[in-house]
């Protein structure tokens, strides 16, 4: 089946693929940190929590301003797990791209 291919050939398929995923990565990567960080939706949400606690604050509603804070705190996290994924991929997808071309140079 793979009688054809030799070692010089295999390494050039090697080469190919490991660019490619490489670039697939960094895409997604920087995809992430531009659009999914600073989506709409967490503005909006955001923007929202921030008006229920300014109004729990004027009615003196405890308990809103505390559940309003919590999920300003979750909406935080959210971003920094989106951040930190997005950063991943970039550097996975910067590695990947140096190691094939590292394999390319000794062909």
């Amino acid at each position: 089946m793979f009688s054809g291919l030799n070692t010089s050939e295999i390494l050039k398929i090697i080469v190919v693929a490991l660019f490619a995923m490489g670039a697939i990565s960094l895409a997604l990567g920087i995809y992430i940190l531009f659009k999914k960080v600073m989506g709409d939706e967490i503005k909006m949400i955001a923007a929202q929590t921030a008006k229920l606690a300014q109004k729990g604050l004027a009615e003196e509603v405890a308990g809103l301003v505390g559940n309003a804070s919590s999920l300003l705190d979750a909406l935080n996290q959210l971003v920094k797990t989106a951040t930190g994924v997005g950063v991943f991929l970039t550097l996975i997808g910067f590695i990947l791209m140096v190691v094939s071309y590292y394999l390319a140079l000794q062909l």
